[in-house]
């Protein structure tokens, strides 16, 4: 990926359109109960000092969390995830995202609300430098 190309943006919401700013604050208004867990350790910079967002407009997407220091983005799916068409949509998901530099991590509601230490760990080690 080139940061020269004109599809790169540096930006928090890389180039996000406005309605999805709206849609974005429904989101966070009706988190899931998975998602209100994962909040809980990450809000307030709780989380290693660093600044997380959750439904964060990114590009044509709202990602369920977002650190823009570390252009990392973690992702909990539910299990409608699990179906053939779904996996193609988040594939190509990810690669548009992926083109923007930023790096995703994916958990799944079960993982988040039943053994939130070890995504905590996940998390961490994805963000040692």
């Amino acid at each position: 990926m080139k940061k020269d190309h004109p599809y790169h943006d540096e930006s928090m919401y890389k180039g996000a359109p406005p309605d999805s700013f709206a849609k974005a604050k429904f989101l966070r208004d009706n988190m899931t109960d998975a998602e209100k867990s994962l909040w809980e350790r990450l809000k307030d910079n709780k989380f290693k000092g660093f600044k997380f967002r959750r439904q964060h407009p990114i590009h044509i997407y709202i990602v369920d969390f977002y650190c823009h220091k570390l252009k990392l983005i973690i992702e909990i799916d539910g299990g409608y995830h699990d179906s053939k068409e779904q996996k193609l949509l988040d594939a190509e998901r990810s690669e548009i995202l992926k083109f923007q530099e930023l790096e995703i991590i994916r958990f799944t509601n079960d993982e988040v609300l039943g053994h939130i230490e070890f995504v905590m760990r996940k998390i961490e080690e994805k963000i040692r430098f």
